[in-house]
């Protein structure tokens, strides 16, 4: 890992609304090579509003996202893995699985 590429990770205190009411979303992940593009793509989801939480591992490429469908679709949420590596020239792709 590369000093450089070091990222810290967020930490979201959902609000009520982003609660009130929760779906899950599986998604597969491509373009990570280290801890810290795991770090990347979660603080991204996370930064989705409507999102409550999300996993993300390394191993399998794949992610975990709870979310409450009022606020956000699960279509939305490639393209907060897409955007969390574009400021730092990465390139994540991500497919909804469930």
């Amino acid at each position: 890992m590369d000093k450089e590429c070091h990222v810290d990770p967020i930490h979201k205190s959902p609000s009520i609304e982003e609660q009130r009411e929760q779906a899950e979303s599986w998604l597969a992940v491509e373009g990570m090579g280290c801890p810290n593009c795991v770090l990347r793509v979660r603080n991204g989801l996370l930064q989705v509003y409507g999102v409550v939480t999300a996993e993300v591992d390394l191993d399998t490429g794949r992610a975990r996202v709870v979310y409450n469908p009022r606020l956000v679709q699960p279509r939305h949420l490639p393209r907060a893995v897409a955007d969390a590596g574009a400021a730092v020239r990465h390139e994540y792709r991500a497919t909804i699985i469930t």
